[in-house]
């Protein structure tokens, strides 16, 4: 599954943003954060004990100490296709984890995993999904390191991400603005195609609130997630067309506050010879919290 040349991520560019955001991502990412925290709640629910986790899009390495807690026999690998946050990520262990060896650090993409097949009992993955180009390859390539039976657990975005955003600056300009989100129906399809059974798929709306249209735009920039769509506009947005989207994301303000939404989709299937049939019906949660609380 690919997208339109207008929506399709430069690769490039999008590894050049995460490293340039590196040091600043932690501080700015509260709704990754959060959305972290609420897959690994969902691991409470699912009986599997993984010999070998990775973690694909690892980034700084938030979610590498509450595997390690969860998981406390097993060997977990951490991947990010960004070498500075994988350096941030090396950070995060304590000395006794380092001693004991429990994390392997890999650059690579998700898209073409450097692991051999069937190598790993479980793949974890928080919002990094929608950094790739083509679903299809993404999953196949995960199916291709799981072992028989071993799980997928994923998060990403779905269409409705940044809605309010795409709308005020479809008014200003024909330019895309922001990054592409696939439907949740068109994931399940994909994870059916490449050899996992059984997947189960939900959604929920989280809203994160700001000042001003420019603390959205410094917040996705510190965490390395603005616009690098191929149909993006060459060169800076100028200040007048800043102005006109500022202007119209007022249409928006609630209680003093802008609304950014996310709509957040979490995923979980199953390494199969053959697929399973079917999603579960998605149930819909609307959450709301300030982007400067941590």
């Amino acid at each position: 599954m690919q997208r339109n040349d207008a929506q399709i991520i430069d690769k490039r560019l999008a590894r050049g943003a995460f490293d340039r955001a590196a040091g600043s991502y932690d501080q700015a990412a509260v709704l990754q954060r959060e959305v972290a925290d609420r897959i690994l709640e969902r691991l409470d629910y699912i009986k599997h004990v993984p010999q070998r986790l990775l973690d694909v899009g690892c980034g700084t390495g938030y979610t590498l100490q509450p595997l390690a807690r969860r998981y406390p026999g097993s060997e977990i690998w951490a991947l990010d296709v960004s070498l500075n946050m994988l350096d941030q990520a090396r950070r995060k262990p304590t000395l006794w984890q380092k001693f004991r060896g429990r994390f392997r650090y890999v650059a690579g993409d998700a898209e073409q995993l450097p692991l051999a097949d069937a190598s790993v009992d479980m793949i974890f993955s928080s919002l990094a999904v929608q950094w790739c180009v083509d679903l299809d390859r993404t999953f196949a390539e995960m199916r291709r390191v799981l072992k028989p039976d071993g799980l997928l657990m994923f998060s990403t975005f779905g269409p409705d991400t940044l809605r309010e955003l795409r709308h005020c600056f479809e008014s200003v300009d024909d330019y895309s603005h922001t990054n592409q989100f696939i439907d949740m129906h068109d994931i399940g399809d994909a994870l059916l195609r490449n050899g996992f059974g059984d997947p189960v798929m939900d959604m929920e709306m989280l809203t994160v609130t700001y000042d001003d249209v420019l603390s959205i735009m410094r917040d996705l920039k510190q965490i390395g997630a603005h616009n690098v769509t191929q149909g993006r506009a060459r060169g800076l947005t100028g200040k007048r067309r800043m102005q006109a989207v500022s202007e119209a994301y007022e249409q928006f303000r609630q209680e003093q506050r802008l609304p950014v939404s996310y709509e957040v989709l979490y995923g979980h299937a199953w390494a199969m010879e053959s697929a399973g049939e079917g999603c579960a019906v998605p149930q819909s949660v609307n959450v709301s919290f300030d982007a400067g609380r941590s």
